[in-house]
């Protein structure tokens, strides 16, 4: 690396694409199984849309606002950034065109062959026939375009097909000119439906499997749609639109917060385009129709593409009973020392106990929500909710607690996004159920992962609970890292219980002697920590800082980190997404190294490691290193006391350090260099050694035992 750089941070927005090519190098790894590699595909294209809906339209936002010379943070104008990310994400939606050919190949070499509607063989040419009469034409949206007055308003991120109608003519040329006579044409959009499983899977033929899109079984049968109208031929290519996904929320004072999300969120459907990707072999006129009715002009929002958008969809592929060309799903592990017998509380009372999902059951969670709601001495739950499963066993566990007397109260946060719609429904299911609900403090997400229960014992009440760096989400808890302290430590949890009476009182400011809590403690304290490491490298005693996180973002805080490195402080960075520190520069972060894992689960894990003199300090959080974490919600860091946990935070991290096959190192760069392995040196696969690392644990355990 130079020993020289000429700034000191990396955009934020340019090293979250970058996070996102390291989800598409998964796709391109031959050693990844193929359908996960088409998941990784999916989840690349699921990225990119949330990327659009929010930060690209929040950039477009400020291109737009007329401060053209003004320069945003990293000392670059909100027009160039827009340029460069347009740039970098046509760079990269080839890229995936690219993989996805590769991936189509072999498959066909497993037997597995997708097809298009020009491909179908005899034997398929009925079932897909008969499919789009029973099953897809009643549910299809055809609209003609031609004479309407007003374009319809297309759904942010739904599919469509673009469709150019060449009307047939009864008139002959003019004999001496020659002079053809202009032909009809007829435009019209389909939506393909959403409610209809996009990957059809086809009779298989002897060994051979099928699989077809929903696009194109509606692209075969299109005579069968257009069949009123008399043309010579017709075209379909798909296109899609995304839109600026920013809630506005009004300030009627006279409206629930609960009424003002759902109005606002009803209003997103019509945010304004930030993207609009085509099919790059559609035909200019028809292309050129489309932009215009549509109103897009701005060429940083048009993005060529392939044949098929929303490859979203290859998130659920199916498996066709193909278990070898997935990733083998290991049985997550029991805690050591809990049990699904028995009183999980009674348990908590001896001895905190960590759970790290989704390595270890997450199930624990639930069987403690579930046993405090039929407790007679358990008065009262209290929650922090973020985002939750489709079908929430947690939410059913606060609503048996609320029909057996316990007072819950439960603080679920509306404007998580992408998640309002769900939460508006399962706030509206609480309340139905006499649920206390807490809305949130104004100006502030809710985003801390906290849970208190009151118990009645002994004629006094005595509190456990729960802090995670995750949501409580037993869906994504399979596929998220995550840890959640289950504890009866009665400081914490009074500093816990005290940020409930924060959301009810937020006027008032408590003082907390153990947890962290931002909007008004977690940088200083952070700054102080790192002040320490300072201070003892200075004084040549052991100084490090161990992070993991999602993101590192806050340009004040990596200034910190800076200093520290000057210092001498050794840090090791584990930051999976977004990285804006620029690690190994001397005299400015050449005690630094970062790297981020991306493997088969979504590193989530946020863990603080300060070495305080060989006596080491360990916490978890909810909270990354960005500045909205830090000054603009209320998050959560908790410390470690008990040493047995404290070893397993430590020895993880140190775990997921030794990786070196699936991390990768952040450089000013931006080109996602792997981590090589040095000669002879067996191949370490982090995510693989954690789940081994709990494993010895549990069968070291068991042999004691006996």
């Amino acid at each position: 690396m130079s020993t020289e750089t000429n700034y000191r941070y990396i955009d934020r927005e340019k090293s979250w694409l970058t996070f996102n090519a390291r989800v598409l190098q998964e796709a391109a790894d031959e050693s990844v199984p193929l359908l996960d590699r088409l998941r990784f595909l999916g989840i690349f294209s699921n990225n990119l849309d949330e990327f659009f809906r929010v930060r690209f339209a929040a950039i477009r936002r400020l291109s737009l606002s007329g401060k053209t010379g003004e320069k945003i943070l990293g000392g670059i104008t909100a027009q160039q950034l827009v340029k460069d990310i347009t740039a970098i994400v046509i760079q990269q939606q080839s890229e995936s065109l690219r993989i996805l050919s590769i991936i189509e190949k072999q498959l066909e070499k497993e037997n597995i062959i997708i097809v298009n509607e020009s491909q179908l063989c005899q034997e398929h040419q009925d079932f897909v026939h008969n499919l789009f009469i029973e099953k897809v034409s009643p549910e299809l949206v055809t609209i003609i375009l031609n004479d309407l007055a007003e374009f319809p308003l297309l759904k942010d991120t739904a599919g469509y097909l673009a469709i150019k109608l060449v009307m047939k003519t009864d008139e002959k040329p003019k004999i001496l000119g020659l002079i053809k006579p202009t032909k009809e044409i007829r435009y019209a959009i389909i939506e393909i439906p959403k409610n209809i499983n996009r990957i059809v899977v086809l009779p298989a033929i002897g060994e051979k499997q099928y699989i077809m899109l929903l696009d194109d079984v509606i692209r075969y049968n299109l005579s069968s749609i257009f069949n009123i109208f008399d043309y010579e031929s017709i075209s379909a290519h798909m296109i899609k639109i995304t839109r600026d996904a920013q809630l506005d929320i009004d300030s009627d004072m006279r409206k629930s917060m609960l009424q003002k999300i759902a109005s606002s969120v009803k209003e997103r459907r019509i945010g304004e385009p930030v993207r609009f990707i085509y099919d790059k072999t559609i035909d200019k006129d028809t292309l050129a129709f489309f932009l215009n009715r549509m109103k897009i002009e701005s060429t940083d929002s048009i993005i060529p593409g392939g044949r098929y958008h929303n490859r979203r969809d290859y998130m659920d592929f199916p498996n066709l009973g193909r278990p070898d060309l997935l990733y083998h799903q290991k049985k997550p592990l029991d805690v050591v020392g809990l049990s699904f017998e028995g009183s999980i509380l009674h348990r908590i009372a001896q001895k905190d106990f960590l759970i790290f999902a989704p390595y270890q059951s997450f199930s624990y969670v639930i069987k403690f929500l579930r046993e405090a709601a039929l407790d007679p001495k358990v008065t009262s739950i209290k929650i922090t909710l973020y985002r939750l499963a489709k079908n929430s066993q947690i939410i059913s566990s606060l609503i048996n607690a609320a029909k057996n007397g316990k007072r819950v109260v439960v603080q679920i946060e509306l404007q998580a996004r992408f998640d309002e719609a769900s939460n508006i429904s399962y706030a509206e299911q609480m309340q139905q159920e006499g649920i206390e609900l807490i809305f949130g403090i104004k100006g502030l997400k809710v985003h801390s992962k906290i849970c208190v229960i009151e118990r009645l014992e002994d004629n006094k009440l005595k509190r456990y609970g729960f802090i995670s760096t995750g949501n409580f989400n037993e869906s994504t808890a399979k596929v998220y890292t995550d840890v959640t302290l289950l504890t009866s430590h009665q400081q914490i949890l009074k500093d816990a219980n005290k940020i409930f009476e924060f959301f009810d009182i937020n006027y008032r400011l408590h003082r907390y002697k153990h947890l962290i809590v931002s909007p008004h403690y977690s940088r200083s304290k952070f700054y102080k920590l790192i002040d320490r490491e300072i201070h003892n490298a200075l004084a040549g005693r052991p100084a490090y800082i161990n992070l993991k996180m999602n993101s590192l973002s806050d340009f004040a805080m990596i200034d910190k980190l800076y200093d520290a490195s000057n210092a001498g402080v050794k840090m090791k960075l584990q930051i999976r997404g977004i990285c804006s520190l620029i690690p190994g520069v001397k005299g400015m972060s050449e005690n630094i190294e970062a790297i981020s894992i991306v493997d088969n689960f979504l590193e989530h894990t946020r863990v603080f490691i300060f070495c305080n003199d060989d006596n080491p300090d360990v916490f978890i959080s909810s909270a990354d290193f960005m500045t909205r974490n830090l000054d603009g919600r209320v998050e959560v860091t908790c410390p470690i006391y008990q040493e047995d946990i404290k070893k397993q935070l430590i020895d993880t991290f140190e775990v997921g350090w030794k990786g070196n096959v699936k991390a990768r190192y952040h450089s000013e760069k931006l080109d996602n260099k792997y981590r090589i392995r040095k000669e002879n040196e067996p191949v370490f696969r982090a995510q693989q050694e954690t789940y081994n690392y709990y494993k010895n644990q549990q069968e070291t355990t068991n042999e004691n035992m006996f």
